[in-house]
């Protein structure tokens, strides 16, 4: 069971390893912050990281530093540092560019490798994804084709023998239910469809084994749980055994096999480069490298049982509140977040604008979903208990009915 008191979340902040990890991100005074699964916190190195690079490597260096900065290997050397968070080789990821223009390369890639015109994608699926897969499937001559993943219309599908390429969330954005990549990994290929994973749910959130579960590719974003910063760039994961054969759309100088031959006609690099295209955003790379060096350091093992133990805590105390879940209860279903329906129509995102005037930081996913990230580094016990008795509050009093919560800001 949950810890019933705060005395008892406490003791077992007191007894946490992972809470020195606490000091390492500037956190608000009176803030409990639950929305690192939009964007992560500040880590305290990021700021010094960054200001060494502008002032530094730029300021000083100039244009030396794409040499003696290694600015240049930047996309491989943080490919590197991403590649055991989601269990993969430190060949087969590179970092750069956007999820959005790393989506469509891939997509694009596995679509060429393929005699099938159909790319499956999943129905709820976030809305980058969609309309990327769309845009894919216009250029290409594909067709896109959506379902369930979570139910038997995805064996279904691929049971026809005409999708190209699958297209899954590894966590899905608004439930935070966890897919099991291995299994569907390979009911994929035993219909001779490869599969794209999306990560940016799970990356530093949950255990991936993109390698032993077989996937082709994958990419993800590192401003959430990896705690990056707004607009860090992306990483795409392609297996090995890929690198030969995919062919991504957009070509660039920088995933040429030797761009300083600078030769009229386009030869991709022979290994995970040739998804790169141009030159990268290395301010933006400095506060990745910050971040790593963070996560470097971290239990992986020990990060999940804390997201379990939290998210069990939080939903036990929101059921106090008759809010439903959409979060599966069961450990292996569940990612790093807790999904809540509104209790009425319309109540959802005053509830959680009313929580912000608690101290109290979670987001709103229309059209009936509040969000609850869980990022166990810098999250307390006490923070999660004290967080839920705040919601508790505020549904049980109707605090959120007060008209201010209602107006919505551009970004919800």
């Amino acid at each position: 069971m949950p810890p019933a008191t705060r005395e008892e979340c406490a003791a077992l902040d007191a007894a946490d390893p992972l809470a020195p990890f606490r000091e390492e991100f500037v956190l608000p005074e009176g803030v409990v912050y639950l929305d690192g699964n939009s964007l992560g916190a500040l880590p305290r190195s990021t700021p010094g990281r960054v200001a060494r690079m502008v002032e530094h490597e730029w300021g000083q260096g100039l244009v030396t530093s794409w040499n003696g900065a290694g600015w240049w290997d930047k996309p491989r050397t943080l490919g590197a540092g991403v590649a055991p968070l989601v269990g993969a080789g430190a060949d087969e990821v590179v970092v750069g560019d956007g999820t959005s223009a790393n989506l469509f390369k891939v997509l694009v890639a596995a679509l060429g490798m393929s005699d099938r015109s159909v790319v499956l994608g999943e129905a709820g699926n976030f809305p980058t994804d969609l309309y990327v897969a769309e845009g894919a499937a216009a250029l290409t001559g594909a067709v896109q084709r959506r379902v369930d993943p979570d139910g038997p219309d995805l064996a279904e599908a691929l049971a026809r023998g005409d999708a190209a390429v699958l297209l899954l969330s590894h966590v899905d954005y608004r439930s935070g239910t966890l897919r099991d990549m291995a299994g569907i990994t390979r009911l994929a290929h035993e219909h001779g469809t490869l599969v794209v994973w999306d990560l940016c749910h799970s990356a530093g959130a949950v255990p991936v084994a993109l390698s032993a579960s077989g996937a082709d590719f994958a990419v993800g974003c590192t401003y959430k749980y990896l705690n990056a910063g707004p607009g860090a760039p992306s990483f795409l994961y392609a297996a090995k055994r890929h690198h030969a054969a995919a062919h991504q759309p957009l070509s660039g100088w920088h995933g040429h096999a030797r761009p300083f031959d600078f030769t009229p006609e386009y030869e991709p690099s022979p290994g995970v480069s040739r998804f790169l295209s141009g030159s990268q955003p290395l301010v933006a790379a400095a506060a990745l490298e910050a971040s790593l060096d963070v996560w470097a350091r971290a239990d992986l093992g020990l990060v999940r049982a804390k997201s379990l133990a939290m998210t069990d805590l939080f939903l036990h105390r929101a059921a106090e509140a008759g809010l439903a879940s959409l979060t599966p209860p069961e450990h292996e279903r569940r990612g790093s977040q807790v999904a809540l329906l509104e209790p009425e129509r319309g109540a959802g995102y005053p509830i959680v604008r009313a929580l912000i005037e608690h101290g109290v930081i979670g987001d709103f996913r229309a059209p009936d979903v509040m969000r609850f990230g869980f990022t166990p580094l810098y999250l307390r016990y006490v923070d999660v208990y004290d967080a839920a008795s705040a919601l508790v509050e505020v549904v049980r009093t109707g605090e959120w009915r007060r008209g201010r919560f209602a107006v919505r800001d551009r970004v919800t």
